[in-house]
C-alpha cells in the first residue's frame, strides 16, 4: 500500500505546489481524496493510469479541494474508465456533481459521447452524500468518516453553518490504518480518525513564527492546523508516521524548516514534510 501526495498546497496559486490532493494505491486500486488544482496532471506524472480512478472521497467543498473534480470525471472516462466513477462527500456533493454533469459540462459530454464513439459511450458518475460514520466496506478495504472542525468558530450565519460540513477519513486495509485529516484544527473528530494510525496525512499551514498577526491567529485557532498543534495531535493519537500537507505558499524553505522543528518538539515519530508527488509506503 502506498500513499502519494499529489498536491500539497492550498487555494492560492503556488508555482511549487498543486492544491491538496492525496491518493492511496492498494494494488491496482486507486482511491482519491479530494480533486484540487492539477490533480490529473499530477496523476499522470506519478504514472497512475487515469482510467483506473474509480473512487473519490471529498473532504469539503472549498474550491482548492474540488476545483478539478470535473477533470477527474471527464478525463478518467476519456482515458479508459469502464466502470462508474463513485464520488462520496459531505451533503451537497450529489447536487454539485449533478450540476457539473447536467449543466456545466453537458454539451462537452454529449459531444464526446455521440461524436467520438471510440470512448465507448459515457460512463456514469454516481455521487453520494455522506455523514460521519461508516462509509464503505469493499471486503478488501473499508473507510469511515469523522466530522472535523474547519472554520466552525468563524462569524458565519447559522443558515450557512447548517449547510457546512467538513470530513476527515480513516482508511483501513491489510491491517494498516491511513488517516486523512481533511482541513481542520484539533478537534475530537481528528483525534478519533488519527487514533493509532500507521500514517496520518495532516494539514499544517503555518510555522509558529508565521502566526504573527490577528488574521493568522484566528486561522490557526479556527480554520486550519499549524505547527503549534500538529505534533501534539499526532503524539496524543499514537500515530506511527506523520505527513504534513496543505502548506502556505513560500518563496524559500526557511519557514518549512521551522514548521518541521515545531512538529518535532511534540512528536518523536517520523515526519514527512510533504512535497508534491511525495510517495509514502505504509
Amino acid at each position: 500500500m502506498e500513499v502519494i501526495l499529489l498536491g500539497t498546497g492550498g487555494p492560492r496559486p503556488d508555482p511549487r505546489r498543486m492544491a491538496t490532493t492525496t491518493l492511496i494505491k492498494l494494488g491496482e486500486e486507486n482511491i482519491l481524496f479530494d480533486a484540487g488544482r492539477g490533480v490529473m496532471v499530477q496523476l499522470s506524472k506519478a504514472g497512475v493510469p487515469l482510467g483506473a480512478i474509480n473512487t473519490v472521497f471529498l473532504t469539503h467543498h472549498h474550491f482548492d479541494h474540488i476545483g478539478d473534480l470535473y477533470d477527474v470525471m471527464l478525463n478518467s472516462w476519456m482515458q479508459g474508465r469502464k466502470d462508474e466513477l463513485r464520488i462520496f462527500g459531505p451533503p451537497d456533493t450529489e447536487r454539485l456533481v449533478n450540476t457539473l454533469v447536467t449543466q456545466v459540462y453537458d454539451k462537452d459530454i454529449a459531444w464526446r459521447d455521440q461524436g467520438e464513439p471510440s470512448f465507448g459511450g459515457w460512463k456514469p458518475v454516481v455521487a453520494t452524500d455522506i455523514v460521519p460514520g461508516p462509509v464503505l466496506d469493499t471486503g478488501r478495504w473499508k473507510i469511515s468518516a469523522e466530522l472535523v472542525s474547519h472554520g466552525d468558530g468563524l462569524d458565519m450565519s447559522p443558515a450557512f453553518l447548517a449547510r457546512w460540513m467538513c470530513l476527515g477519513y480513516r482508511f483501513e486495509a491489510e491491517g494498516k490504518i491511513i488517516a486523512i485529516s481533511g482541513d481542520t484544527v484539533p478537534c475530537p473528530g481528528l483525534e478519533r480518525l488519527a487514533e493509532g494510525a500507521d500514517l496520518l496525512v495532516q494539514v499544517c499551514f503555518l510555522a509558529t513564527p508565521e502566526i504573527n498577526n490577528e488574521h493568522f491567529r484566528r486561522l490557526a485557532k479556527y480554520t486550519i492546523a499549524c505547527g503549534d498543534t500538529v505534533g501534539k495531535v499526532a503524539a496524543k493519537a499514537g500515530v506511527k508516521k506523520l505527513a504534513l500537507t496543505h502548506h502556505r505558499p513560500r518563496t524559500d524553505d526557511t519557514m518549512l524548516s521551522a514548521l518541521l522543528a515545531d512538529v518535532q518538539k511534540d512528536y518523536s515519530g517520523p515526519v514527512v514534510l510533504g512535497e508534491d508527488l511525495t510517495r509514502i509506503e505504509v
